[in-house]
């Protein structure tokens, strides 16, 4: 059976290769007495509590871990056993991930300046959008007897208009919408399918599940594997299924077939969403698989082969080819080529190797757009002619320093008006004192949403601001 992950790759490559030893020299004041610290990274799928990655002090007392030999770049935080108590910067605020480059062999000394839940509490800013909420801190997992936060993204649109969307369920959802809770960086899914939105495209509902920190290996793996454990998959899956499914077409507007029901996740969500594809066609008929961890079981492959039914199935498989592990191409590869054999359309399975990337979410976030337009086929809602909208509500249209209402056409003056960036960032508000016209010499040049609201009713309509 095949073992190797990215971890154990480091094990395996030439023993030419010199091991790391990574040595912490310095610690914030604020650092709970006896604290346990661990290494987390792209070498064990950023789990922040993993034993085998728990740093020991060293004779003098200062902790320490030693990594197998390996090669390559990979990415790392240290942590006090989960991503809540992240190292940060001195007044609790995210950093960027750490990396190291395999070279000879070396002692690196480490100064952490601070946590993040004890040195200001991650005062960094949320960057979510405001069309990105959350469902529940705690909502219950009664197939795993936990909880976890669940967020939704809902289209610009989704409050004024009556239509039905379509949805995608994704992993790892520290790292979808927020830099603030993300613990490797932000996919930025929000401000991607935002500029999508705004450029005309009928953009679908993304639902993401937190993964269960030191859960997640287990969670995302439908079966064990010698070194790592595992195995929950099958259990995660029959909760999105069975539990967090009906929840959201209960209480949102979604379009709740399998031809408008995706599934999409990186490195071990890869290989979650892959076993959901495989196993409920009935409920996911796409699949984005980024990075797939096809390592982590042989049995992937003989389970694909046994149960895979490719009607109607659109799967999108993309990896680097700088990932850190030299089966990632081959594997991937190898899977497409079984997918194929089982009958599933070339038309409806999309293999891409990007030259250079790597296993983060540098990669997975730049890959995004083109693989949520292909999985759901977006097409943009192109007016006939490219010339600006010259009358509507508001006027003129392009306008460079103010703007008028046609009140005929309501029959009422607006009590609120947003002013919304493509970004779906918020920009301006007014809710007091309306008066036309309006002054919009204080925004930026570019496309925006107003959003007004009336006593009975609400509109929106696109402005370009010159």
């Amino acid at each position: 059976m095949k073992i190797l992950s990215h971890f154990i790759l480091f094990l395996a490559t030439l023993s030419l290769q010199a091991q790391v030893t990574f040595k912490i020299i310095g610690l914030p004041a604020s650092t709970p007495p006896n604290a346990t610290i661990y290494i987390a990274g792209s070498f064990n799928e950023w789990n922040p509590g993993n034993p085998s990655h728990l740093l020991v002090n060293n004779a003098d007392g200062k902790p320490e871990i030693t990594l197998p030999a390996g090669t390559g770049t990979f990415e790392f935080k240290f942590t006090r056993g989960n991503w809540e108590s992240c190292e940060g910067s001195s007044n609790g605020s995210q950093i960027s991930n750490r990396t190291f480059t395999y070279g000879n062999g070396q002692t690196i000394d480490i100064n952490i300046a601070g946590w993040e839940d004890m040195d200001g509490g991650g005062s960094g800013n949320s960057t979510a959008a405001p069309n990105v909420h959350i469902i529940s801190e705690a909502f219950e997992m009664p197939q795993l007897n936990r909880t976890r936060r669940i967020w939704i993204y809902l289209p610009p649109d989704y409050d004024t208009t009556t239509k039905s969307y379509p949805v995608l369920y994704m992993h790892d959802g520290q790292n979808i919408f927020d830099i603030k809770t993300s613990y490797a960086g932000e996919w930025e899914v929000d401000e991607t399918l935002n500029n999508l939105f705004y450029q005309k495209y009928e953009v679908p509902i993304v639902v993401a599940i937190d993964n269960g920190g030191s859960n997640r290996i287990a969670e995302y793996t439908p079966w064990r594997h010698p070194t790592y454990g595992g195995g929950n998959g099958e259990k995660y899956v029959a909760f999105i299924v069975e539990t967090l499914k009906p929840y959201i077409d209960a209480h949102f507007r979604t379009k709740t077939g399998a031809n408008s029901t995706g599934i999409m996740g990186s490195s071990l969500g890869g290989l979650i969403s892959h076993y959901a594809m495989v196993t409920y066609p009935e409920i996911f008929s796409k699949a984005g698989l980024f990075s797939p961890s096809y390592w982590f079981s042989d049995t992937v492959n003989t389970y694909t082969a046994a149960n895979f039914n490719p009607a109607n199935i659109r799967a999108y498989m993309m990896c680097g080819n700088n990932e850190g592990d030299p089966d990632m191409v081959p594997d991937m590869q190898e899977m497409a080529n079984l997918l194929t054999d089982q009958g599933l359309s070339s038309t409806n399975i999309q293999v891409k190797v990007i030259a250079g990337g790597q296993h983060n979410e540098k990669l997975w976030r730049e890959q995004f757009a083109e693989t949520v337009k292909w999985l759901f086929q977006l097409t943009q809602d192109i007016p006939e002619t490219d010339k600006p909208v010259k009358i509507g509500y508001f006027y003129p249209n392009p306008a460079s320093d103010k703007l008028f209402f046609m009140k005929g056409l309501t029959n009422e003056w607006p009590y609120h008006i947003d002013f919304i960036a493509e970004s779906g960032v918020l920009v301006k508000s007014i809710d007091e004192y309306i008066i036309f016209p309006l002054k919009i010499d204080d925004l930026k040049q570019g496309n925006y949403i107003i959003q007004a609201s009336f006593n009975q009713s609400s509109i929106n309509q696109m402005i370009i601001k010159q």
